[in-house]
């Protein structure tokens, strides 16, 4: 089945080869056949009730520094599209929002990965509250009196903007830490949006799982250690990857909010699980498929055709 492929995504010269997902998707595209055109979120337009794109051909392949080969620009019609891949990274801001609702004119027609209404409506750290009994004490607010009363509460802490990702912005704060003020006074000046707290969890420093499902059904796992002194895993701070399998809890985790996830159209996820935990829904550009193979675990670019592709029969 060859399918003509439109990837939405982070300039594709700054990407790192050997751990960016949507470089994997692309490159087992690749493989199997299929055209693809690459554009950013701001070569994307509207007009007329047609949704285009200045595009390029594409064509990639595993060798770093000379990963891609693109052609010319050209105006392209989406809807004659089989697939686009919503790639590009948050932050989850009123771009991204928009990006969302100018694709989904075109979805289900041309197969939108991940489902953008559903991608709109599934902000990571917001969608994960609809699965209280999975999370930690979390609060979400603006209200400095509601989070010293959290801190006081649960004495340890993890403050994070609410639309962040890849660990930016994100603090552990105890219950003498002077720097909490001022740590309150940079968030209210920085992000107009509510900030998220949450009780700080010590099986941190056993790793936080990154656990990629597809379609719905568990596909893979890695574990994420953060280095001594970072409160952070993520792997692009200095959290170092290794192999894992997954607990009775994850297992039930993931029978508990998988069917969700493919009645919503989410075809590629990826959860974040610290200790009995999850922390995160990510639906936006998870990672983690080349961790994943290289410590033995699935050909997760390969599912996710797999998926794609069934969806296209």
């Amino acid at each position: 089945m060859a399918l003509t492929v439109a990837i939405q995504m982070d300039p594709i010269e700054r990407i790192d080869i050997g751990g960016d997902s949507t470089f994997a998707l692309a490159l087992e595209a690749e493989k199997r056949g299929h055209a693809m055109v690459y554009y950013g979120p701001r070569d994307l337009s509207f007009r007329d009730g047609k949704v285009t794109a200045h595009v390029r051909s594409l064509n990639v392949r595993a060798v770093k520094g000379d990963h891609f080969t693109l052609g010319d620009f050209h105006v392209m019609d989406l809807s004659k599209a089989d697939v686009v891949l919503m790639r590009q990274d948050p932050p989850f801001d009123m771009a991204y929002i928009t990006a969302t609702h100018i694709l989904e004119r075109i979805h289900p027609q041309t197969l939108v990965v991940n489902d953008p209404k559903e991608v709109r409506n599934a902000p990571e750290k917001l969608f994960v509250t609809e699965f209280a009994e999975f999370i930690p004490p979390t609060l979400i607010t603006t209200d400095l009196r509601e989070i010293r009363a959290f801190r006081d509460e649960f004495q340890d802490i993890i403050l994070k903007p609410l639309y962040g990702n890849g660990g930016a912005g994100v603090f552990r704060v105890k219950q003498d830490d002077e720097n909490f003020g001022s740590l309150m006074e940079m968030f209210t000046q920085f992000y107009r949006e509510p900030v998220i707290v949450q009780r700080y969890l010590p099986d941190v420093r056993k790793g936080d799982k990154r656990i990629i499902l597809v379609d719905g059904e568990f596909a893979g796992a890695i574990n994420r250690v953060p280095v001594s002194g970072e409160a952070r895993s993520n792997m692009h701070v200095g959290g170092k990857p290794e192999a894992t399998e997954l607990t009775a809890r994850e297992k039930a985790i993931c029978a508990a909010i998988g069917p969700e996830l493919k009645k919503r159209g989410l075809i590629f996820t990826g959860i974040d699980v610290i200790g009995d935990y999850m922390t995160e829904i990510n639906v936006t550009s998870p990672t983690g498929i080349h961790e994943v193979r290289r410590f033995g675990g699935a050909d997760i670019a390969a599912l996710v055709w797999d998926a794609i592709e069934r969806k296209r029969k």
